[in-house]
C-alpha cells in the first residue's frame, strides 16, 4: 500500500456515512431518473469526510462504507458506480468492465494514497475491476470537492441534495441531459429536459 492511511478515529462515523451515502443515492436515483445501465461517476475525497484537507488523511474504512452504502442503492437498480481515481492517476476511472465494454482499458491498480482511498473500495468490489483514462457518465456524486466534470455526459444540471453533506465533505450531485442545438428556429422535445429518454 503507497504512502500512510488512517484507520478511523470515530467508529459510529461509518454508520453514518454509510447511512448518508444510501440517502445521496437514492436522491440522486430519482431526480436522474436512473435505470439499469447507466453509470454514476462518484469522486470522494475521504480526507474531506474525516474532517481533514483533501489528499491528507486516506481513510480506507470510510471509503468502504460509503461504497457500500451507495452500492446498496446503485447495484439493485442495475446501475454502475464509476469511481473517480485522484489526481496522481490523472483521474482516470474505475469501473466494472461490463459497464464499458468498448473503451479501452489501462493498467493501474489504485491505492489508498495513489488512486484515492474510494476507488481502491470500487476496485476490491467490482468483480471483473478496469481503470479507463474518461468516461461519459449519466450522474455524478462528488463528495469533498474532487471535481467530477470531466466525466460526466454533456450537459451537466446541477442536482441539489436535501442530503448534502457525508461527514464533514460537502456533497455536489450532477444528472445529465441531451444539448438542444439549431437555435431560435428549433423545436424541441420538451421531456429531453429531464434527461436521457429509455428506449
Amino acid at each position: 500500500m503507497a504512502g500512510i492511511v488512517h484507520d478511523v478515529e470515530n467508529r459510529s462515523l461509518l454508520d453514518e456515512v454509510r447511512q448518508q451515502a444510501a440517502a445521496a443515492a437514492g436522491e440522486l436515483a430519482e431526480a436522474a431518473h436512473l435505470r439499469r445501465g447507466q453509470i454514476v461517476v462518484v469522486g470522494c475525497s475521504t480526507s474531506e469526510v474525516v474532517g481533514k484537507k483533501v489528499g491528507s488523511w486516506s481513510t480506507p474504512e470510510v471509503a468502504d462504507a460509503i461504497f457500500e452504502g451507495l452500492h446498496s442503492v446503485f447495484a439493485p437498480m442495475g446501475v454502475y458506480i464509476a469511481a473517480q481515481c485522484c489526481e496522481h492517476l490523472n483521474r482516470a476511472i474505475i469501473v466494472e468492465h461490463e459497464a464499458v465494454p468498448t473503451l479501452d482499458i489501462v493498467n493501474v491498480v489504485p491505492q489508498p494514497k495513489a488512486g484515492s482511498s474510494f476507488a481502491t473500495a470500487t476496485y476490491k468490489a467490482c468483480k471483473h475491476p478496469v481503470a479507463v483514462e474518461e468516461i461519459r457518465a449519466d450522474a455524478g456524486l462528488d463528495i469533498g470537492g474532487t471535481l467530477i466534470g470531466m466525466h460526466l455526459k454533456k450537459v451537466a444540471v446541477p442536482v441539489r441534495l436535501a442530503q448534502n453533506h457525508i461527514g464533514d465533505a460537502i456533497l455536489l450531485a450532477a444528472r445529465t441531459r441531451p444539448k438542444f442545438i439549431g437555435g431560435d428556429r428549433a423545436h424541441y422535445d420538451e421531456t429531453l429536459k429531464e434527461g436521457y429518454p429509455e428506449f
